[in-house]
Formats: structure tokens, C-alpha cells, sequence
């Protein structure tokens, strides 16, 4: 069985977000993309303590795609560190892997 994922990243505004899940999608590296925010983010970056107003995105996938989301986000994403971070999916409905892998799979 393919494995699949949940890959999360995120962006300093929608339209960023808009612009990478549109890509994903006409790419089919992704069946779907969830866009969620603004959210608040508290890091510290260059040892001073941040916070920013961000866009949440997550997206359903196949584990072998990986990669290739990686490269199109950081192609497309102004961060100098962007979040890419794949997470497993350890349960999920039938019908929705399924419907996960054929969106994800070029004929």
C-alpha cells in the first residue's frame, strides 16, 4: 500500500498559499489543500523572539511526492526557511486514500 501524508507549511499571506495549492493541484502532487488563517506565530528567528501573522496549509498526498512538493514550495515561498514538515497518515477511510491516490497519480 502507498503510504500517504499530511504535509504542513506556511506562508505571511493568502494569496502565497492560494498560489502553491493551485500549482500543487494542477501538478497533481496534491488531492487537496487546506488553507487556514491567519493564524499567530510565536518563534524566534536570529535569536529574537517573533511573532507574525501567517497562512496554514495542509496537504493531502502521497509520501513518494515528497520531495517534489518541497522543491515547488520553496520555489514559490518568500521565507529563507519555510515550514515543510510531512507527517504520516496512520488512519484513514478507504475511500478517501483512494481518492487521495488518483488525484495524485499522472495517467
Amino acid at each position: 500500500m502507498q503510504r500517504l501524508i499530511a504535509i504542513l507549511t506556511t506562508t505571511p499571506d493568502k494569496k502565497t498559499a492560494q498560489l502553491i495549492a493551485k500549482q500543487l493541484l494542477e501538478n497533481k502532487l496534491a488531492a487537496c489543500v487546506q488553507i487556514s488563517g491567519p493564524i499567530e506565530s510565536h518563534y524566534t528567528w536570529n535569536n529574537q523572539r517573533k511573532t507574525a501573522e501567517e497562512w496554514q496549509c495542509s496537504i493531502k498526498t502521497q509520501a513518494h511526492l515528497f520531495n517534489k512538493i518541497e522543491t515547488l514550495i520553496s520555489a514559490n515561498h518568500p521565507y529563507e526557511t519555510p515550514e515543510i514538515i510531512g507527517i504520516p497518515i496512520l488512519n484513514i477511510s478507504k475511500q478517501y486514500a483512494d481518492w487521495i491516490k488518483k488525484e495524485t497519480t499522472i495517467s
